[in-house]
């Protein structure tokens, strides 16, 4: 038919199912926009799904394995054995080598009834006279409990000062030919800045109740009281130390002069002074003066949480203070 011929009504018509024919389209199109956009919301959300469970196994898989009970050669372990526990790195509080930890891992030794022996394996300078003294107690404590149990400490690179300390509460002491052992001495260490102050121009003002209550603050000038009084907390407590040691080694130290004088001496020339009762190294000490071969460690380990959490707070308060100069007396 003509176009110019079409009546109007043939006309709208026509238009009405031209534009039904769009519309369809146009719906059709939406429709399929819509589906794609919800199958990419779907599957979105499961791969979300999939890394969250993903990220959640690994951590807890990572949680366990670094954690005490993930750990291997524990306690747990069926039939005679040696009990070795860590005795690693500074002794503070907070640290890995506190008194907390060592003496709760003492404690399970000793109690457990396959224990044939304990080692106490160190490699420490030192730290906390504190800290020291309360592992030294519980040794003596727990060794009367248990007279069948022995303590060995066996020291590797180094056991010095307050690790020695804590050496000494054991029954006999060993260490390599080459170990650092000794330094029985007190220290407590700082800064002074008060000729700092004065060339840069600034007043300290420090308000105090108590003539002495500032007498560390480094900013201020020593005073000789205060220094003869520091010394003498000083020496209380290297008498405490000597006589801690002497308690525990008895008749087997050869005083010297040096003795007690914050010295450090080779494993070799410590046998010869009756630091240490012979040379030998855990493995050895287990197996010919124990008797028991197989190794538990029963050493105490932080969780991934406890070790951040200690590295961000307490550790860092402390090596504030010790930058300062306003910690207190160190077995180091």
């Amino acid at each position: 038919m003509d176009r110019d011929r079409w009546t109007e009504g043939e006309m709208v018509s026509a238009a009405d199912s031209k534009g039904v024919v769009e519309d369809a389209k146009a719906w059709a199109l939406l429709e399929s926009t819509l589906n794609a956009s919800l199958q990419e919301q779907r599957r979105s959300r499961r791969w979300g799904i999939f890394f969250k469970l993903l990220t959640f196994t690994y951590l807890f898989v990572a949680l366990v394995l670094l954690s005490p009970l993930g750990q291997l050669g524990s306690s747990a372990a069926v039939g005679p054995h040696t009990a070795v526990i860590e005795v690693r790195g500074v002794i503070a509080d907070q640290e890995e080598a506190s008194a907390d930890n060592l003496v709760g891992a003492l404690r399970e030794a000793f109690e457990d009834e396959n224990t044939k022996g304990i080692v106490l394996r160190i490699n420490s300078p030192g730290g906390s006279p504190v800290q020291s003294g309360y592992v030294y107690d519980e040794i003596k404590r727990l060794r009367a409990l248990h007279p069948d149990v022995k303590v060995y400490a066996v020291i590797t690179d180094i056991g010095a000062s307050g690790a020695y300390y804590i050496a000494s509460a054991a029954d006999e002491i060993y260490a390599d030919k080459a170990s650092l052992v000794g330094s029985i001495g007190v220290t407590a260490a700082g800064f002074g800045f008060v000729g700092t102050m004065d060339k840069l121009g600034v007043e300290r003002r420090t308000y105090t109740a108590g003539e002495h209550k500032a007498f560390l603050d480094p900013f201020q000038p020593e005073k000789p009281d205060e220094r003869a009084f520091w010394q003498q907390v000083l020496n209380t407590t290297h008498e405490q130390f000597i006589r801690s040691v002497r308690e525990g080694r008895g008749d087997r130290l050869k005083e010297t002069p040096d003795m007690f004088s914050g010295l450090v001496w080779s494993g070799e020339q410590a046998l010869e002074l009756g630091l240490v009762d012979g040379l030998a190294s855990t493995s050895a000490v287990a197996r010919d003066v124990i008797g028991a071969e197989d190794l538990v460690d029963f050493t105490r380990q932080e969780s991934p949480l406890q070790r951040f959490t200690r590295q961000l707070g307490a550790s860092v308060g402390a090596e504030l203070a010790t930058r300062l100069g306003l910690q207190g007396p160190s077995l180091r």
